[in-house]
């Protein structure tokens, strides 16, 4: 499959995506020691994590909706392209549904919530993650919406019967890139003084960040060659949310 091009695409060997990539797949490792049985992921991506979790599931079904991804499917899984909401599929077919960086992006986020409510079984789980709104450095675009830990609890609660929230969080090397990575956003920012980034419609800003975005990850890695690239999965970790979590990382339970 041809890869996507835009940021929101996380490499896997891509250096200056390094930072984002190891954060990204912690929590595919993670999901793959709580999965069992049917497993649903919303959201493939460039497929990176289906050799993670498919391995844990009896049958595992990736769904996407760009058949873009940069991965090979083993026996016991299989990709459907699907635009969600409605998510296609008969009520409770699924023990776990797992979706990382993806709910930011679905504008009708209730419905899309319901619709993982449904077609799990009962006692089923809903793994999900997304980025901590206070941890973002600017405005993304792509991203219709942010949340906060209150926020995404509450969404949550509507549809399950109880809601686990838990954070990742990085280490000191990992806060280090942040802080730089902060530095280079703030250079960026000084050449908005209209303050566009939250006037203008996300659409219009859209490819210009794209491009801005490459640009700095790709300056970062210049500028910080031996610590972009040593930064591991490991440098992460999931557990209690505290201010400088990067991510909400929240299971639910039907």
């Amino acid at each position: 499959m041809a890869k996507m091009q835009t940021a929101e695409r996380v490499s896997r060997t891509d250096a200056s995506d390094n930072y984002v990539f190891q954060r990204s797949i912690l929590a595919y490792h993670y999901a793959a020691g709580l999965v069992s049985g049917d497993v649903l992921e919303i959201g493939t991506g460039m497929g990176y994590g289906i050799d993670v979790v498919a391995p844990a599931a009896e049958r595992f079904t990736t769904i996407d909706k760009s058949e873009a991804y940069d991965a090979t499917l083993p026996a016991n899984a299989q990709f459907k392209q699907m635009q969600v909401p409605p998510i296609g599929f008969a009520d409770e077919s699924f023990d776990y549904v797992i979706s990382f960086q993806v709910i930011e992006h679905i504008k009708r986020d209730k419905d899309f919530v319901r619709e993982v409510s449904r077609v799990l079984r009962k006692g089923g789980k809903f793994i999900v993650s997304t980025p901590n709104a206070p941890m973002s450095l600017t405005r993304n675009p792509w991203h219709i919406r942010e949340y906060s830990e209150r926020e995404l609890r509450e969404l949550l609660k509507g549809d399950f019967s109880a809601v686990e929230a838990l954070g990742v969080n990085g280490n000191e090397k990992v806060m280090a890139y942040y802080e730089q990575n902060s530095q280079s956003v703030a250079k960026f920012k000084r050449l908005d003084p209209l303050d566009l980034e939250h006037r203008l419609p996300r659409q219009l800003l859209q490819i210009p960040y794209d491009i801005l975005n490459r640009i700095n990850r790709r300056r970062l890695l210049e500028n910080n060659d031996s610590l972009t690239r040593s930064i591991r999965m490991e440098d992460y970790s999931v557990g209690e949310i505290t201010n400088s979590s990067f991510d909400l990382y929240y299971i639910a339970t039907k």
